[in-house]
């Protein structure tokens, strides 16, 4: 007969510090990392739990993520702690948007834990009758979807999470409040016993509404990578902040920044950078301004094509509207440079997901010539318009230009308004480049081109020749140069007393 214990066993050497559990994740780089997550810092995210979600023995929980999901953890020890019901989808419901809606009304749920990817077109679902707790994580949530989401789940609260696997789970939390009417959507404070920092490169906090790079410390903070002690070296850092022993916080490479209210907004990855003409381009910040737009539910960006011939594309989840890519472009050229401003923008119904419920940005169909903001197609109507017609079209790649197209919002950007001035200067006409600027329509541009045309003489500064007699005045480059005090010279920048060794 088998021996049943009464009580907990008591084991002396096991502590709060000992591993729950090693986790593998990819994260942004694509190869597999052990991540070492240690008892306390899952204790601490289960005894949090019904102050952030409001978890109750009368609760039904439903477990969207895989169990090789470090998400499912929240789900799984903090429902059957709290003495709640755990519902787990089966595989076949888990990526079926519709068949989700449906089993969290068929088994009366109350909470979900659920990514953004996933409730993208809730707008067409039928409103969920029963109170439900929705906890948003795994990407960007948009205030579009907030909306959406009140008007869909009456007495819906919404919980937006934020949290690498590094940090056992969750670090971050906003409860949304059900008169939310914002643009911009929070990820909220830390949660109980974590510690937040946005820092600069050299690790110094950055002013108040500044971006920085996210650092998190306090309970939970993993050990670091199995057997991988130089990555852990790199992530996992000593935290100058605080006086515990040992005191540890885990650089995430995440970009935020903090409202003035004291929450915290996501602004991206530093890893989703991309150089544009030269230019360091941050993805998400594109992103997050893309769903501004109350149009927009979710948003893309990336980079193809390469060297000058690398543009940006965004894509955007939204109802069919004529007017939408100009008025995506219009905002986005009010708020950003404009080698931030997408060449396209391609609308969808839905955004192309992985296996885990996020955006699967490499199967992002390419644009058509439809994602770019042309106007009617009307001929070009003369000789001049035609041959600048057949340039554009060379240089952006189309098929054809309309006359009352603007090279800009066809993909033109400076670089490439360069190499247009240089082929006109080719057909010999003499013309400034801010022409291409302040003519961006082809009719007025190539207006501009014929005008220079028509012209039979044009009328050159003479070059007078200057007496080599006497003093010659300094060119620009040599300006900065005054003369010793012994008749040798100095440039106008600190150096020493012998000037001689630097020329």
């Amino acid at each position: 007969m088998t021996e049943h214990f009464t009580h907990n066993p008591q084991i002396t050497r096991l502590t709060s510090n000992h591993l729950a559990y090693v986790i593998f994740t990819s994260g942004s780089t694509g190869k597999p990392k052990g991540v070492m997550i240690e008892h306390y810092g899952v204790v601490n995210l289960v005894m949090s739990r019904p102050d952030t979600y409001g978890i109750t023995p009368t609760g039904n929980v439903a477990l969207f993520p895989s169990f090789g999901f470090d998400s499912s953890i929240v789900d799984i020890f903090a429902t059957l702690s709290y003495g709640g019901s755990l519902y787990v989808l089966p595989d076949d419901i888990r990526m079926d948007q519709t068949r989700i809606w449906e089993y969290l009304q068929h088994h009366l749920i109350t909470q979900v834990l659920l990514p953004p990817a996933i409730l993208q077109d809730c707008k067409d679902f039928p409103p969920l009758k029963t109170p439900l707790v929705l906890v948003i994580a795994g990407d960007t949530l948009s205030a579009t979807l907030v909306r959406a989401l009140h008007e869909q789940i009456p007495n819906c609260r919404i919980v937006n999470d934020y949290g690498p696997t590094e940090t056992t789970v969750s670090a971050i939390a906003w409860k949304c409040p059900p008169e939310f009417d914002g643009d911009i959507v929070p990820i909220g404070r830390p949660i109980a016993n974590k510690t937040i920092y946005i820092l600069d490169e050299h690790q110094r906090p950055v002013p108040l509404g500044a971006a920085g790079e996210l650092y998190i410390g306090g309970i939970g903070v993993a050990r670091g990578y199995l057997n991988r002690p130089y990555l852990t070296t790199e992530v996992s850092l000593r935290d100058p902040f605080s006086k515990d022993k040992d005191p540890r916080m885990y650089k995430t490479g995440d970009l935020a920044r903090h409202l003035p209210d004291g929450k915290i907004v996501f602004l991206g990855r530093n890893d989703h950078q991309v150089k544009i003409r030269g230019f360091r381009v941050e993805l998400g910040e594109i992103e997050s301004r893309l769903v501004e737009n109350p149009a927009v539910d979710n948003a893309a960006v990336i980079a193809i094509g390469e060297g000058s011939d690398k543009m940006l594309v965004g894509y955007v989840v939204a109802k069919y509207d004529d007017q939408l890519l100009y008025s995506l472009r219009a905002h986005l050229t009010s708020c950003l440079p404009d080698h931030m401003v997408p060449a396209a923008i391609v609308r969808l119904d839905l955004l192309p997901i992985n296996s885990n419920g996020k955006p699967d940005r490499k199967a992002l169909p390419a644009p058509g010539i439809d994602a770019y903001a042309r106007q009617g197609y009307e001929a070009p109507q003369d000789e001049t318009e035609i041959m600048m017609a057949k340039i554009w079209a060379e240089l952006l790649h189309l098929d054809r230009v309309s006359r009352n197209d603007n090279f800009f919002a066809l993909g033109g950007h400076s670089l490439l308004a360069v190499r247009l001035m240089n082929r006109v200067v080719s057909l010999g006409v003499q013309m400034p480049l801010s022409t291409v600027f302040a003519s961006p329509i082809l009719s007025s541009f190539a207006e501009s081109v014929g005008q220079c045309m028509d012209k039979e003489t044009t009328t050159y500064s003479t070059i007078h020749p200057i007496s080599r007699e006497g003093e010659l005045p300094l060119s620009f480059s040599q300006q900065d140069v005054v003369p010793c005090s012994d008749g040798r010279c100095q440039r106008d920048i600190p150096h020493s007393n012998d000037c001689s060794s630097s020329w």
